[in-house]
């Protein structure tokens, strides 16, 4: 994982900057810390995240986790008018991938442990809280991916897609958001109780399974789109994950932007 820091004194008063990134003295976030962030999980597994052209500060956060024949994601969209949203954003993607992952080893089903992941996520977030009116909040999308298929946990507007090598790819989270986009479930101490909607998909050939923020989404809407900006070069989660976020870093990058890309070969029937 690489972390790039260019500043380890405050930007607004010259003080110490604490490992999460915030200054000691008078709270400010730093802009270059995690302005852009790559991990990857073995080979078949990648995250990118980019602060973007506009925003002064990543509020997106990715984690990915692998144990036993699992692979998984999160990734999480710190909501803006939220204090410290990065916070939020981070301590929730690295607990879901962490309780997703543990989980599943334990042979529970991927259902069961995305629920069970959102919830301690959700607890995570809530911690952070200083009351419900000072509440730091993020949206929350997992990804699983095994040897019997992928499946999808989420809340907000953070989504998930299957893109097949060959054939349409499709969307495997729809978003909780109502009039004027609006959201309608987050992870927070404001956001009552957690229930992470799920899905899951069986595919038949190879492809990716696609997390990410609507940085990214916002000018690549849909599977179509996605699966044109990858091309059909030979299949590497990492380059994937960069090529995803650098269209949209292209397009004017006026969001935070993160990818998270899994690579997936299904097993023969029956597995």
């Amino acid at each position: 994982m690489t972390e790039n820091i260019e500043n380890m004194e405050c930007v607004r008063c010259g003080g110490t900057v604490t490992p999460d990134g915030v200054c000691w003295h008078c709270g400010a976030a730093q802009p270059a810390f995690r302005a852009h962030v790559e991990i990857t999980a073995g080979d078949d597994a990648a995250g990118v995240s980019d602060r973007g052209r506009r925003r002064e500060v990543n509020a997106d956060a990715v984690a990915l986790a692998a144990g036993g024949a699992w692979t998984v994601a999160v990734v999480c969209d710190g909501v803006s008018l939220s204090p410290w949203p990065e916070r939020a954003a981070r301590i929730a993607a690295e607990t879901g991938a962490a309780s997703l992952v543990a989980r599943l080893v334990e042979d529970c089903v991927p259902e069961v442990a995305l629920q069970e992941a959102a919830v301690r996520a959700g607890r995570a977030v809530s911690a952070l809280a200083a009351s419900k009116d000072a509440a730091p909040a993020c949206t929350f999308v997992a990804g699983v991916a095994g040897p019997e298929g992928v499946w999808s946990g989420w809340l907000g507007d953070s989504r998930a897609y299957w893109l097949p090598d060959e054939g349409p790819g499709l969307a495997l989270t729809e978003d909780d958001t109502g009039e004027h986009d609006a959201l309608t479930a987050w992870l927070g101490a404001d956001a009552g109780r957690v229930t992470a909607q799920v899905r899951g998909y069986r595919p038949l050939v190879p492809g990716r399974l696609l997390l990410c923020t609507d940085g990214l989404w916002r000018h690549l809407p849909d599977a179509a789109r996605l699966r044109a900006a990858l091309g059909h070069r030979r299949p590497d989660a990492r380059a994937d994950a960069r090529t995803l976020v650098g269209r949209a870093l292209e397009a004017g990058g006026e969001d935070n932007v993160t990818a998270a890309v899994i690579r997936v070969v299904p097993g023969p029937p029956g597995t």
